[in-house]
């Protein structure tokens, strides 16, 4: 009996340490840090997952940070990929600029990404964009092709910044642009809502929230001005390139969007997410993590 009892004591002991070992490896592999673009904006930066695994860098969109992916830093499937996100320029924890000179050169946002890459010294990745995080790509392949990169991937992407592309919502917009608080607040929470199809859960879109009302006011009013080169950046992508977008999308029109980006580029890939609105990789985050894993695994690596 003592011995059994020993022998459970030992096995329990070693779960344990186990565990621990696992939780030591998990806090290891997540390091922070910023980066610095070129006229001086501090960019902040976020790693998981597998610091030996094939690159995957996350760019969220317009009000969001880095933590907009919390399903695919904390998916089990994503782990083996080294998951690189990052707070565009105005947003988060990155540098929050006051002159709209800042956030209206799209090639600014470009410069953002490269020096991203740069200083994770990520080999051919996959670049996901969502939402204005789409016209990030853009800007980059314009400025700087896509020789450092493996792979692409719009989600729910802002092809361009034009009405035939964008659902009219009006009033949400000027109220984004709005100097008053509350019409301000207000609409910021009318375009988070905005996002989903499925709403997520009151925790989750409390955070959203939170997180949406830290973006800077100027740049949410510069942003709709921003110059977008997709005419010279997405032709130029000879890697693979995939659009994931929501049937539901109520802030850009899905059909005429791929549409635009198949007339740009015929190589492109897309795949239309029935039940998921403007934000897929969280309505459907299990799918959306699988055609991740499965699209990043199709692309060679070289480290």
């Amino acid at each position: 009996m003592r011995l059994k009892k020993f022998t459970g004591l030992v096995h329990a002991l070693g779960v344990l340490v186990l565990m621990m070992f696992l939780a030591s490896a998990a806090n290891a592999a997540e390091k922070t840090y910023t980066v610095q673009s070129p006229d001086g904006v501090e960019i902040a930066v976020q790693e998981s997952g597998n610091p030996e695994g094939k690159p995957i860098v996350f760019i969220h969109g317009l009000l969001g940070s880095r933590l907009n992916w919390a399903e695919q830093t904390s998916s089990e499937e994503l782990q083996q990929y080294r998951m690189i996100t990052y707070d565009l320029r105005g947003h988060g924890q990155s540098d929050k600029p006051d002159n709209a000179e800042s956030y209206r050169d799209g090639r600014l946002w470009a410069d953002d990404l490269a020096a991203v890459l740069k200083a994770s010294d990520a080999k051919k990745p996959v670049v996901v964009g969502w939402s204005l995080g789409g016209v990030v790509i853009s800007n980059y392949l314009a400025a700087y092709g896509d020789e450092n990169l493996g792979g692409v991937v719009y989600v729910d992407g802002v092809i361009e910044l034009n009405s035939a592309l964008i659902t009219p919502h009006r009033d949400v917009y000027a109220g984004l642009a709005s100097d008053d608080l509350k019409t301000h607040l207000d609409a910021v929470r009318t375009f988070l809502a905005l996002c989903f199809q499925t709403q997520p859960d009151a925790a989750t879109f409390e955070r959203l929230l939170s997180n949406a009302a830290m973006a800077s006011w100027v740049m949410t009013k510069t942003v709709p001005s921003m110059t977008v080169a997709v005419a010279a950046g997405l032709p130029k992508a000879k890697v693979p390139v995939l659009l994931l977008y929501g049937g539901e999308d109520t802030l850009v029109m899905t059909g005429p969007s791929i549409a635009r980006a198949k007339d740009l580029n015929p190589s492109i890939v897309a795949k239309i997410y029935p039940n998921s609105g403007h934000a897929p990789f969280l309505e459907e985050a299990a799918r959306f993590n699988r055609d991740l894993s499965e699209f990043r695994k199709s692309i060679p690596y070289a480290k």
